[in-house]
This record gives structure tokens, C-alpha cells and sequence, in this order.
């Protein structure tokens, strides 16, 4: 059974960076694409960010395009979303989702597996 769990959400200052954790049960290499959705209230969930394991390709949202980074320790299993710049439109309930055989991981269907999510909230 994979397991993922979320850890570094909180709350910070417009302009302040916030670092998310994943620490997935399983190796992380082995699946084929790791990503980070976020969900604000009343609002679908989106991709914020998703990195390619073979060839460690990423994507951002033009949202956070500059300002946020995805990365993947696979010695430590753990997949990390660096925040900075965080703006209040940031707010929302971040998510950390894999997908284990090839194919899309731009929708939330696309993904296999989720953790529970952690919050973040930017105030102005």
C-alpha cells in the first residue's frame, strides 16, 4: 500500500516561502511522475507543479512559474515543493499525488496516488 504524507504547510506573510515535504512509502523512482495540486476553497483542484522521474523534466503552472520549485530526493524518498514568494492567491490546500505507469499526470484523474494535503495560508 503507498503511502504519502504531507508536512511543512502553515501560515506566512505575503512575500515569505514555505517549504512542502512528501515522504512517500514507496521509492519515489519508481513511480513515473511525482506532482503537487493545490485546491483553494470553492475551486478544482490544479497542478501546481509535477517533475518526470526518467528524465526529471518539471512543469509549472504559470502561476507559480519563478517563484516556486519542485525537487526529489530519491535517497530519501521525499518529494519537496520550495514556496517563495508566496502571495495570498497561494492559499489553498496543497496536495502531493504520484502516478506509477506512463501517460498524462496533468489532471487530478491522471494520479494514482495522494496524500492527505496540508494547508497553506498567505495573508496580505
Amino acid at each position: 500500500q503507498v503511502a504519502l504524507v504531507e508536512s511543512g504547510g502553515g501560515s506566512v506573510q505575503a512575500g515569505g516561502s514555505l517549504r512542502l515535504s512528501c515522504a512517500a512509502s514507496g521509492v519515489t523512482d519508481t513511480y513515473f511522475c511525482m506532482a503537487w495540486f493545490r485546491q483553494a476553497p470553492g475551486k478544482e483542484r490544479e497542478r501546481v507543479a509535477s517533475i518526470y522521474t526518467s528524465t526529471m523534466g518539471t512543469y509549472y503552472s504559470d502561476s507559480v512559474k519563478g517563484r516556486f520549485t519542485i525537487s526529489q530526493d530519491n535517497a530519501a524518498n521525499t518529494l519537496y515543493l520550495q514556496m517563495n514568494s508566496l502571495k495570498p492567491e497561494d492559499t489553498a490546500v496543497y496536495y502531493c499525488a504520484a502516478r506509477k505507469k506512463g501517460g498524462s499526470c496533468a489532471l487530478p484523474n491522471d494520479l494514482d496516488y495522494w496524500g492527505q494535503g496540508t494547508q497553506v495560508t498567505v495573508s496580505s
